[in-house]
């Protein structure tokens, strides 16, 4: 696992979105078509405003949906859904954008569809976060590390759910759901690279916990540390405690 800290986050932003662009661009040139994982929330902002602005062929580039919040409606402000329309889908017209339905009426059934639709593709790079909580998509801790399912509900914990207030998504923790479907661990390994985007200080110690102890479930970012490709993009906020 490479680790790279920036003075700021805007050098952060655009360091990582050069490098996706290079990923993407290899992708197209080897087979004329690209697989990506697009990750949400406050953090990644800056990374995808610069991505959605590299020259890139984005229609022949196909997008996965991470996670998605469980009974929320595609028109909320906190959506993932609006989110990724606003400001990848609409913004790049991408060939196709696998979005997960949070309103589906059989939850097991659209975690199977989108299960589907992802498994049959070699996925490039995935693009991801870390949560306060150490969560990757939203798989709390402790996470799942085992189930070979590429999307399952999962329920959110308190630290998560706070963390959607903080970031001014919901008003109390009364609005927040209870429970998303997510990607699982087991398919975000399977990207041939993972770029981890991870800004603010608010983020330090969950950085640190999960880049310098051992891989734990308790940590569900930790395992990162055995993709054989993944790179996590700080900036010196969310790197100031980490003892190198």
């Amino acid at each position: 696992m490479n680790i790279s800290v920036f003075k700021s986050k805007n050098e952060m932003a655009q360091a990582a979105a050069a490098k996706a662009a290079e990923i993407i661009r290899r992708a197209l040139a080897d087979r004329g078509k690209a697989y990506i994982i697009a990750a949400t929330g406050a953090s990644q902002f800056e990374f995808l405003e610069a991505l959605v602005n590299q020259d890139l062929n984005w229609k022949h580039t196909t997008f996965f949906h991470l996670d998605e919040y469980v009974g929320l409606a595609a028109s909320h402000s906190a959506s993932f859904r609006r989110y990724l329309k606003e400001r990848i889908a609409d913004v790049v017209n991408p060939r196709a954008f696998h979005l997960i339905n949070g309103e589906a009426e059989n939850l097991t059934e659209e975690c199977r569809r989108v299960g589907v639709l992802i498994s049959r593709q070699m996925i490039d790079v995935a693009f991801v976060g870390v949560g306060e909580n150490g969560h990757l998509a939203f798989n709390d801790p402790p996470a799942d590390f085992e189930t070979t399912e590429p999307y399952l509900v999962v329920n959110l914990d308190e630290g998560c759910r706070r963390q959607q207030i903080g970031e001014g998504w919901f008003k109390d923790l009364d609005e927040v759901p209870r429970q998303a479907i997510s990607m699982s661990i087991q398919q975000i390994l399977k990207a041939r690279e993972v770029m981890c985007v991870v800004p603010d200080r608010r983020k330090a110690q969950a950085i640190r916990d999960c880049l310098e102890l051992e891989v734990s479930p308790l940590r569900p970012a930790s395992i990162l540390q055995e993709h054989p490709c993944a790179t996590v993009y700080l900036d010196r906020e969310s790197a100031s405690f980490l003892r190198a």
